[in-house]
């Protein structure tokens, strides 16, 4: 009587109905999820200062819809009682445990990268060879796009064992570094003020920050030069290819307006003796 009863109840709960109305439920999460990424990017043009806070609340929300929507889906289809819930429960944990271990270490490593937030969406990340924005941050991995276009998705338990370095943790601005080399024998003071005039010009820099000139001597093809690294901080993390081509084309034609000697053609000194 038992096993009929038991077989009874597999057959209602594997109805095609059932089923049918699962994956309908499933797609429409899809679809939900797709539609508030569109809206988070139309308000992320529209809001552009508070574009990474969009972004952050976007992938969050999206994270517990496909979760809760599943899970939700699931018990109102189904109906299973507090026995199969048990049941299944228990073989999931099994089957999780032995053979899908990675992807559960992936999960739980994804909760810690949203709450103890190593870094955020939109931020610029190194992480191993790679460099770019965190795009999503998922169950299961990380999205970032590469400074030429391409996408890399890093499972999330990656980050729990290696070392990540964020340019920006969280902020707009981020440090942006250009490097210049001249003769040694330039009046340094000069080349600063004409960099640092350039760098306060541009229409990429956030001047809430200080712009700082370092000079450093190193070797160059069997000589010294003057290596000079200008830092200033980018007004937005999306601009940082832009900003920093603007300041080595503009700061290489002041340099040369201003006749400041460079490695390939540095004037040496010549010994003459009478």
């Amino acid at each position: 009587m038992e096993a009929n009863a038991t077989t009874l109840y597999i057959l209602d709960f594997l109805k095609l109905d059932k089923i049918v109305l699962f994956i309908f439920l499933i797609g429409c999460i899809v679809f939900l999820v797709k539609i508030i990424n569109i809206w988070s990017e139309k308000l992320q043009v529209k809001f552009s200062g508070k574009r990474l806070v969009i972004l952050q609340v976007a992938t969050i929300f999206s994270f517990f819809l496909y979760l809760c929507g599943f899970l939700g889906s699931f018990y109102m289809v189904f109906r299973p009682s507090k026995e199969v819930l048990v049941t299944i429960g228990g073989s999931a944990a099994v089957a999780i445990g032995f053979a899908l271990k990675d992807l559960v270490g992936s999960v739980i490593a994804g909760f810690i990268l949203l709450f103890d937030r190593p870094f955020q969406v939109g931020d610029r990340v190194s992480f191993a060879d790679v460099y770019g924005e965190i795009k999503s941050i998922g169950l299961r991995s990380v999205r970032l796009q590469t400074l030429d276009d391409n996408l890399v998705t890093i499972p999330n338990s990656k980050f729990l064992t290696d070392v990540v370095a964020s340019g920006n943790s969280g902020a707009l601005d981020m440090m942006i570094e250009a490097n210049f080399h001249v003769s040694i024998y330039e009046n340094l003071e000069r080349i600063k003020t004409l960099l640092h005039e350039v760098v306060i010009t541009s229409r990429f820099v956030f001047l809430e920050k200080s712009v700082i000139i370092t000079f450093d001597e190193v070797p160059i093809s069997n000589t010294f030069v003057i290596r000079v690294s200008v830092k200033a901080y980018v007004l937005d993390v999306k601009f940082e290819k832009a900003f920093l081509s603007d300041l080595i084309a503009r700061g290489n034609k002041i340099l040369l307006e201003n006749n400041i000697g460079r490695p390939s053609s540095c004037p040496v000194p010549v010994e003459i003796n009478s």
